[in-house]
This record gives structure tokens, C-alpha cells and sequence, in this order.
């Protein structure tokens, strides 16, 4: 899996509040690790990496994530509350789930 966040710079240049707010969230809660990409989408230049992405993913809000998953079509995600629970609560049970069968089962570990 492969998550990219499209964070927005306004047109006076300031970074976006929610954008700002969304990144101190994802760092409290341990989840920034889990981002393998930052790009930006600055308002005052159209071709712009994130500007650029989010006219091919037809997304109009900031800050979103895009979820690549091999073999899927990418998952955009517009509301953090949302991501988190759908993709990175998730993961984190599934890896919680599999430490504890590893735990639990010594003898797999040799697999």
C-alpha cells in the first residue's frame, strides 16, 4: 500500500489551516510514518504536483489522500476521520492481529 497526502498552499502564499491541522493530527496520533508521500497543491501555480493530481483525480477539497493498493484503483479520501478509520485503524489492527498469532504460535515464526 501506498499513501500520498495532497496538502494545499493558498493563493497569499499561507499554508492551509485545515491542511496544517490534518498534518499535527497525523503526527500526535503516530500516524505520520504511515504517509510515504507529501505533495503539495499550490493555488497560485495550475501545474503545480498536487494541482495537478487532484484536477486527474477530479478532487476539489484539501487536504486528501490517495490509497494505492496493488491491483485496485486508487482510493481518495477527502475526510481524515474517514481515512483514518478506513485505512490506518485498519492496517494497525490487521499488524495488531498478526503479532498476536505470532506471538501465540512461536513455531510460525520460521515461515
Amino acid at each position: 500500500m501506498n499513501i500520498t497526502l495532497v496538502k494545499k498552499i493558498l493563493k497569499d502564499g499561507s499554508p492551509c489551516p485545515k491542511c496544517a491541522d490534518v498534518l499535527q493530527k497525523l503526527e500526535a496520533s503516530g500516524h505520520m510514518d504511515r504517509i510515504d508521500r507529501i505533495i503539495v497543491a499550490d493555488e497560485r501555480d495550475p501545474d503545480s504536483p498536487g494541482m495537478t493530481l487532484a484536477h486527474q483525480l477530479q478532487v476539489d477539497r484539501a487536504p486528501f489522500f490517495v490509497v494505492e493498493r496493488e491491483g485496485q484503483a486508487p482510493e481518495i479520501y477527502t475526510v481524515y476521520l474517514k481515512f483514518v478509520r478506513e485505512v490506518l485503524e485498519q492496517e494497525t489492527r490487521e499488524s495488531d492481529e498478526l503479532k498476536e498469532i505470532m506471538k501465540d504460535n512461536p513455531d510460525l515464526d520460521f515461515l
